[in-house]
């Protein structure tokens, strides 16, 4: 017997998150850790926590969440971006608050290539008169 569950990808520079929303108690794994082991830094677990917070339901829905890719803090926006997508696939009526609150925007600022002739993607060389 599986339960029913809300499946979402949120992605936030290189890292990419899938979350799968049950609706049983329980807690929060990320890629088989609880999230407070996984994510111990404080300001990183709120982030992910909020759209749980902001709907209600921190309690009440299990979150089991595959991350991978980039840092801490960008695996922790891509997660929070993924349970609040999830959240909406579970109930239409969240979408103006989680849009006041900005979690339904991707960031979509990545990291920018090196061009040719450049030192990295804007750095030019020093220039030299003589």
């Amino acid at each position: 017997m599986s339960a029913q569950y809300y499946e979402a990808i949120g992605r936030r520079k290189t890292s990419r998150a899938r979350v799968r929303v049950a609706l049983a108690e329980g807690g929060i794994t990320v890629n088989g850790k609880p999230a407070q082991e996984y994510f111990p830094r404080l300001g990183d677990m709120e982030q992910v926590l909020s759209p749980l917070r902001l709907a209600g339901r921190e309690g009440s829905v299990t979150v089991s969440v595959m991350v991978q890719g980039g840092g801490v803090t960008g695996q922790a926006n891509a997660v929070s971006l993924g349970i609040a997508r999830a959240l909406l696939k579970l109930d239409e009526t969240y979408r103006p608050a989680f849009r006041k609150e900005g979690l339904l925007t991707r960031d979509d600022r990545m990291k920018e290539r090196k061009k040719p002739g450049l030192k990295r993607a804007r750095k030019a060389p020093t220039y030299t008169k003589r």
